[in-house]
């Protein structure tokens, strides 16, 4: 029966995506999504609603403060953990890239934990440390900036994405239902901040959900769970008490690409000018 079930979902598959590819053109002009993905909760990936769960009672938003980051890529480890993510230097739903500006050299020198020369210090592409290059350098500044899906209010990859598998929710998330993915990548092509990979093994896209499956539990995204800096801050923007309200509130913030149009959720304090 299961051999059965995965020839059935592998001809559905191979069927949508050529059907996908005619379409697409047509989906990416009026934002279309085929099967109301506005309004469903998302599955395997994320999680849907749980019971006791109201999305339009929510409006959440992801904090990064790069002055406290120290680059222990923690966060990359427990959400690999968390969400099942490949244990190699190839796929990240969040990482995190080092910018060290050397003296006399205008331009940062940009390095993350998927480098080669980083994986031959960890000695493993399953675990994962900035090496030690800069030790005898002059060093003017460095610092560490991490990354994710920036789950904007005017999603590029919604908008691309010819069968509605990529969606945004209600409470601010943008989620990919993996029943619904064709494995197309034009959700890939589409972001502008390199967010989303494809996972080989289940042939559909993924990224970072801020742990959607844990957020509408009440519980907070792994990475910001294991951050000991408090780099890493999210919450509900219609709590005006919520700590990602202060953040925002109190800081001077910015978003990643913000000429790009897509509205980030994700905003940033300490970005230097070398960060895009």
């Amino acid at each position: 029966m299961k051999q059965k079930n995965d020839k059935s979902r592998a001809g559905r598959r191979t069927f949508l995506r050529t059907a996908g590819k005619a379409a697409v053109a047509a989906a990416a002009l009026v934002g279309a999504r085929s099967v109301g993905a506005q309004d469903k909760p998302g599955t395997r990936a994320a999680a849907g609603p749980v019971e006791g769960y109201n999305w339009n009672e929510h409006r959440w938003a992801y904090g990064i403060d790069t002055y406290r980051c120290i680059g222990c890529l923690r966060c990359v480890e427990a959400c690999k953990a968390e969400n099942g993510v490949s244990l190699d230097a190839h796929h990240f739903r969040t990482w995190v890239e080092r910018y060290v500006y050397l003296e006399g050299e205008e331009t940062a020198r940009v390095d993350s934990q998927a480098d080669s020369q980083n994986i031959a210090a960890s000695g493993s592409e399953k675990e994962y440390r900035f090496d030690n290059r800069y030790k005898d350098k002059k060093v003017e500044k460095a610092f560490f900036v991490p990354k994710m899906c920036n789950h904007c209010s005017r999603p590029s990859c919604v908008q691309v994405c010819p069968t509605g598998a990529t969606y945004k929710t209600k409470d601010g998330a943008v989620l990919i239902d993996h029943e619904h993915c064709i494995g197309c990548q034009y959700c890939v092509q589409a972001c502008p901040y390199g967010a989303r990979f494809f996972n080989d093994e289940e042939r559909v896209t993924d990224k970072c959900t801020w742990c959607y499956h844990r957020i509408t539990k009440g519980l907070m995204p792994a990475c910001v769970e294991v951050c000991p800096t408090g780099t890493r801050i999210f919450g509900d923007l219609n709590d005006k008490e919520s700590e990602i309200s202060k953040f925002v509130r109190d800081n001077r913030v910015q978003v990643l690409k913000p000429e790009q149009g897509n509205a980030p959720t994700c905003f940033y304090i300490g970005l230097d000018k070398d960060v895009s």
